[in-house]
This record gives structure tokens, sequence and C-alpha cells, in this order.
């Protein structure tokens, strides 16, 4: 039998205690799981540049899986647990725009989750709201839920691309929320003062020159061969950058 595939994609960085609770409020509910930790270092507090990375990553995730999706700022407030359905993937997490990449699709379909835990802390839903909604729907399929039109939630309404910085890997590089496919090899873009030339890979310039190019995902991304692109060019998460 094919073990249930369940992503997470959080903001809470892979230190401490917080994805390993999570992972065992899913597999008591779900024990055929097999989890994936797509990514824990999203952007701290930031639902919408995280939503265009997660975006980007939505063709690589297997058929038929379950992602569980935690930014959430606003934990312990008023907004809605949700439930979504797309492409024969299923999304759970909270209603503030992480999931806004999957709203443009007339296919996706969208539920409150109304499950009133007996545990809820004020401050982890992913441990005991998120996580245990997908063992549920996994295991038992009893999850509590109502319909939700797509107009109506968080991120509807952002644009399909984002002319932002939406996340600095390890080697500080600055991936955008910019497809890259729908600009042409000589544009140039800006960021701030420095205007980035597009070349193919690394090595096509000389260290510590900076560049643009299209990444593993199809976004613009800038780098600075052997170097930092967020400490040389003083680029964060939410940096404009522009074509000129």
């Amino acid at each position: 039998m094919n073990r249930p595939i369940v992503y997470f994609f959080t903001d809470f960085g892979a230190q401490g205690p917080y994805l390993g609770q999570m992972e065992t409020a899913l597999l008591v509910r779900a024990p055929q799981a097999r989890v994936i930790n797509l990514l824990s270092d999203a952007p701290p507090f930031s639902p919408k540049p995280s939503a265009y990375l997660l975006g980007a990553l939505l063709p690589w995730l297997a058929p038929e899986s379950v992602l569980v999706g935690v930014v959430d700022p606003g934990v312990g407030t008023d907004r809605k647990a949700l439930l979504l359905e797309s492409d024969g993937r299923r999304f759970i997490g909270p209603d503030n725009g992480l999931f806004a990449s999957l709203l443009k699709s007339s296919g996706t379909r969208a539920w409150e989750i109304l499950q009133d835990p007996a545990q809820l802390s004020a401050t982890f839903h992913g441990r005991d709201l998120f996580a245990p909604a997908a063992g549920r729907l996994l295991g038992e399929g009893d999850l509590e839920r109502q319909p939700m039109p797509r107009h109506r939630l968080v991120g509807a309404d952002w644009p399909g691309q984002l002319a932002e910085i939406i996340y600095i890997d390890h080697y500080g590089n600055a991936m955008s929320g910019l497809r890259a496919g729908d600009f042409t090899p000589d544009t140039v873009f800006r960021l701030g003062e420095v205007r980035l030339f597009r070349r193919h890979t690394f090595a096509d310039v000389p260290p510590g020159e900076a560049f643009w190019y299209e990444n593993s995902l199809g976004l613009v991304e800038v780098a600075v061969n052997r170097g930092r692109s967020d400490t040389t060019l003083g680029v964060q998460v939410g940096t404009p950058i522009r074509p000129e």
C-alpha cells in the first residue's frame, strides 16, 4: 500500500521542538503517513512572500499529497482554519494569504475547518489544530468543515506575481516573486541603484559580481558569484525588484 505523503511548510526553523511535535500529532492519527519537511525557514511572520514561494514549489508536490502550512502570525486570533483542494492535492493551514497561489485556479475548492480540539494552545495551532486535521483527513476521514467561497479568502485579490524579494537562501541568494519566463534575456533589473544583468549560471561572472538568473523554480533570483547578495547588496525579504 502506498503511504500518503504529508508536507510541512513552516517558518519554525529547523531547531527546537516544534516540527517534532507537529509530526507526532499527525502520526498519532495517521501512522501510515510519510512526512517530508518541505521548508522550515519560510520568511518569519510573513504569509505574503511565503505564499509566492509556496506557489513556486507546487509543481514539485506529489499527486494526492497533503501539505500543512504554518506561517501564522495571527495564531490564537479569530482567523479561520482552512482546508483547500487543488489538482488532487490538499492543503491545511490559516486563512491569512498563505495559500493565495491556489486561489487563482477555478478548480480549487475551500472549506473552513470547524474541528474544535479538546486541547488547543493559543500559540501552537500547528500542533493542536492543523497537523491533527491532516491526520484525521488521512485516517478517520471525519474532518468537520463547511464550504468557503474562494473570493472571500485572504489573498484572493493578490497579484499573480510579486516584484519583491521573497526568500534568502543559505548562500545569500535572493529569490523574487517574479517568473523569469516573463522576461527577455536582455532584461536589466534594478535593486535600488544596482543594475543586474541576466546570466545563465554563477560561473558566467567573476567572483564578487552580482547578476540575476532563472532559478530552479523558474523565478528571478539575484546572486553574487561566491558571495552573498543579501550582505553585498543590502537585500532582504520585501526589498523591491523591478525591470528597467
